[in-house]
């Protein structure tokens, strides 16, 4: 238990300061992992806070609106973890009497929650002895032990949740899992970790043989699409176009009419496709097109362009007309509101 014992010793001295730490409520806790999948505690934080303030429970989380759930959420991304989250709040609240399941089985088979939350939840919440495995997690193990098996492999995922399990002191199980993540983020770092102020150093079998920068190992290489947004904030008097996104990463928020393209078309052939015809029934006159804009995701790139155009048209294809004004009040991708921000429409 030397490896455990260090890394607890370590987080005691080094922890952040967090609200859902030291924190019984697993509501909290809960809405703070589903933040934290996929994105930094420094990120995730103000996100956090908004939503407890609004929401302070999970009954008027349930109770909430979609468009309300995901404007809090815009600008966070994988926007099928508000969804989820919404969902989950809905069933608690209906199935549970807006009281979490306190086992690991029930816990799981919530909306969005995967073995891993699952985990979390149940060890840091009940201190139920379920090792949690994340990225932070696996890197520690991988450059500690020198584990080559890549962690994206089905050999990898069970590997390295047999050692963790292994390795956790059950007892402690909350402080034990909370230490390693912490420790992953903070010292054992994916780039430069600082390894002459690491505890564990004179045992790491990454720092011993000079391969840090190799481990964790992954197997399979992430493949980026490319993809060619045409929006359009078509004007007609203090009147724009919005549609509802019905599937896709940006699936239950507002964006400008569009067309899409797999590759990158002159402006020439855009005005000339029948995607163009079917959006636009009667003539208009455009005002001015925006340079082009890369929005890295991460399976894919968005190059996209804003068609600033007039129209007297009432109905535009699959959208519906607001006041200027309103558009604030409707969650919208990143890539909008960065682009609304520059040009101060919002």
């Amino acid at each position: 238990m030397y490896f455990s014992k260090q890394i607890i010793e370590w987080y005691f001295k080094n922890k952040r300061s967090l609200p859902w730490r030291n924190c019984s409520d697993t509501y909290k806790i809960w809405l703070s992992e589903i933040i934290l999948q996929q994105t930094r505690v420094q990120q995730g934080l103000p996100y956090f806070n908004s939503f407890i303030q609004k929401y302070p429970t999970i009954e008027l989380l349930a109770k909430a609106s979609e468009n309300e759930v995901l404007k809090l959420w815009q600008g966070l991304g994988y926007y099928s973890r508000a969804r989820n989250m919404h969902a989950t709040a809905k069933e608690i609240t209906e199935k549970y009497n807006g009281v979490f399941p306190n086992d690991y089985k029930n816990i799981l088979s919530l909306k969005g929650v995967g073995p891993y939350t699952a985990a979390a939840i149940c060890s840091f919440a009940y201190n139920l002895p379920y090792a949690v495995v994340d990225g932070n997690v696996t890197r520690v193990l991988s450059r500690f032990f020198g584990i080559q098996t890549p962690l994206d492999s089905s050999e990898g995922k069970k590997e390295f949740e047999q050692l963790a399990q292994e390795l956790l002191i059950e007892e402690k199980a909350a402080e034990n899992n909370q230490a390693i993540m912490e420790f992953g983020a903070l010292q054992c770092k994916p780039k430069s970790p600082n390894c002459k102020l690491c505890p564990l150093a004179d045992s790491c079998f990454a720092f011993n043989n000079k391969i840090i920068a190799e481990l964790p190992k992954k197997s399979k290489k992430l493949k980026i699409r490319k993809r060619y947004f045409e929006f359009f904030i078509i004007n007609n008097k203090d009147k724009i176009f919005i549609q509802k996104r019905k599937q896709g990463i940006w699936k239950g928020l507002y964006q400008f009419p569009l067309i899409e393209n797999t590759v990158k078309k002159s402006e020439s052939t855009i005005e000339k496709s029948k995607e163009w015809k079917s959006l636009f029934a009667e003539p208009i006159k455009i005002l001015k097109i925006s340079p082009t804009f890369k929005h890295q995701l991460t399976h894919q790139t968005i190059f996209a362009r804003f068609w600033h155009v007039k129209s007297k048209s009432e109905t535009i294809a699959e959208s519906k007309s607001i006041n200027k004004k309103e558009l604030k009040n409707y969650p919208i991708p990143r890539l909008l509101e960065k682009y609304l921000e520059n040009i101060r429409i919002i």
